[in-house]
């Protein structure tokens, strides 16, 4: 376990990039201040730290780091059990290269769609996009409890806070999407995730 105040977690309460964080350390048991930080208005505490003032940052007594991947990675690092990378490098490679594909695949057109600066015509395709991208990689997930993973991993992290977005990015899977969903039912239903929730991310479901 964390002790309270050693790490301090510099967040957007509505960020899927720092909700993915916020899972990691409620995986983790881990205990940590969330400093919740709105967008445009950045602590100068974090200036500080971070010289992008981007979101998530964490800081851990002389350490800052910032870029979800970065911080999701050290955290599992720092405190290892229970593991959310496997053990053998080809494994852990894999891992990483799932998360790079959310990343350019699904997040990519997620930032597109709750980008209030896009034409509705582009959020349109984007949502048409990742709807049938999410729906064509379904039957993957009736295979294991976690994605492509006997176990909770960053992969999951990564994932999970897209997933829960989904009604406010205006998407509703179609019933051929029932392997994702029923995942998604379990995912969401677990302590940890319910635990990694803000009151912003409660008021989306």
């Amino acid at each position: 376990m964390g002790v309270t105040n050693r790490l301090a977690c510099y967040s957007d309460p509505a960020d899927h990039y720092s909700h993915r964080v916020r899972i990691v350390l409620a995986e983790k048991g881990v205990s940590a201040e969330i400093i919740d930080v709105v967008e445009g208005r950045h602590p100068a505490k974090l200036i500080e730290v971070n010289p992008y003032g981007s979101v998530p940052t964490l800081v851990d007594r002389d350490l800052a780091l910032y870029e979800s991947t970065v911080v999701m990675e050290y955290l599992d690092e720092r405190y290892p059990h229970p593991p959310l990378l496997p053990v053998y490098p080809v494994a852990r490679a894999n891992s990483r290269l799932l998360i790079h594909r959310i990343q350019r695949d699904w997040c990519a057109l997620v930032d597109v769609i709750l980008d209030p600066r896009s034409k509705e015509a582009v959020r349109a395709q984007s949502r048409k996009e990742l709807r049938e991208s999410l729906t064509g990689v379904s039957p993957l997930f009736a295979e294991k409890p976690f994605f492509l993973s006997d176990e909770q991993s960053l992969v999951d992290c990564c994932l999970l806070p897209i997933l829960w977005r989904l009604p406010i990015l205006g998407i509703e899977l179609p019933r051929p999407a029932k392997p994702l969903l029923d995942y998604m039912e379990r995912q969401f239903a677990r302590e940890a995730f319910q635990a990694s929730l803000s009151a912003a991310e409660r008021d989306m479901r």
